[in-house]
């Protein structure tokens, strides 16, 4: 079985590519190395995947038409999963076109593409970010997602509107998977263990809104969302959205100080108010993707950040 992963360089990507690739499928890793971030961390993130017999980099922009044709063409995948984006609510304030341009344009261009080539199955990756500001609790795939706070959330619950569109006039399996808070190994530097425990290292202050006070967030160890994303690809259910996360939704105070205990740093937080673009909380139903994906994540908060720990000391601050 041939796998095309979007965004395979990427930090979820590229365990994604590293778990298809460990149990023998092929798998072709396509990303543009877009310089967001460092493009040599993404460089980093697939040595290992390079090495291996099953693995195809295809260096492209999901903008370029022509250059995703090429792929298809030759690669003939069976599966997709579309991982690839323009992160971030706050980045995409200052450049909505770009946003649109990548993570709408791009999307319906992997849609038409699987169909015209006859995919199997199509995982689509979409955010926490599309629930905006709710009070109800926790939040359920049924529930209203109109209302998004920042282009990015808007870029990404058109992602998913029109991917149901191609699943009700081709008939294309599209399982949507919306992620909540990601973090472990290889995690993004814009991204909050990441930016938070660097700053730590480094003795520098960082911003935390309302002091982390009254501030929750459903923090996700990456392996239990690779786990359900896979799942989500090789299981074809017509058209689905599952939510991907913990469920047990952390306060932002009780966050950091489970990051000065592991790290033996502490933190010089600058309190903020919290801005238009980020809700109060996040908290996922798992409910349905349990039932449907046998989502079951297993891995504590404190666990992850151990195990991130450990791979920032040996690859970042060894470097």
């Amino acid at each position: 079985m041939t796998y095309l992963v979007t965004g395979g360089a990427g930090f979820i990507g590229s365990h994604v590519v590293d778990a298809l690739l460990r149990r023998g499928e092929r798998v072709v890793c396509l990303d543009n190395f877009t310089p967001y971030y460092d493009p040599a961390r993404k460089r980093r993130n697939i040595v290992w995947a390079t090495a291996q017999p099953g693995y195809t980099l295809a260096e492209a922009d999901l903008r370029d038409a022509e250059a995703l044709e090429h792929i298809f063409a030759a690669h003939r995948p069976q599966q997709v999963i579309h991982l690839a984006a323009m992160p971030g609510p706050r980045p995409s304030i200052a450049d909505p076109a770009l946003y649109e341009a990548v993570n709408v344009g791009g999307t319906v261009r992997m849609l038409d593409l699987a169909r015209r080539y006859e995919v199997k199955s199509f995982a689509l990756a979409s955010t926490s970010s599309v629930y905006g500001k709710t009070e109800k609790l926790p939040f359920e795939e049924v529930d209203r997602t109109d209302r998004p706070l920042s282009p990015y959330a808007a870029t990404k619950k058109a992602a998913e509107v029109l991917a149901y569109t191609f699943h009700s006039l081709y008939e294309m399996p599209v399982n949507v998977v919306r992620f909540f808070t990601v973090y472990g190994p290889r995690g993004r530097p814009d991204m909050t263990p990441y930016l938070f425990v660097d700053k730590m290292v480094r003795g520098e202050p960082f911003t935390l809104f309302n002091g982390g006070v009254d501030l929750f967030r459903d923090y996700t160890y990456v392996d239990d969302i690779v786990a359900g994303v896979v799942t989500a690809v090789d299981r074809p259910l017509g058209y689905e959205i599952f939510n991907l996360g913990n469920a047990h939704p952390v306060e932002m105070r009780c966050f950091v100080g489970l990051l000065e205990q592991i790290t033996g740093h502490a933190a010089i937080i600058e309190s903020r108010p919290l801005p238009a673009t980020e809700p109060p909380i996040t908290f996922a139903s798992t409910e349905k993707a349990q039932r449907l994906l046998g989502f079951a994540p297993a891995t504590a908060v404190e666990v992850g950040l151990e195990r991130f720990w450990a791979w920032y000391r040996a690859e970042v601050m060894s470097s």
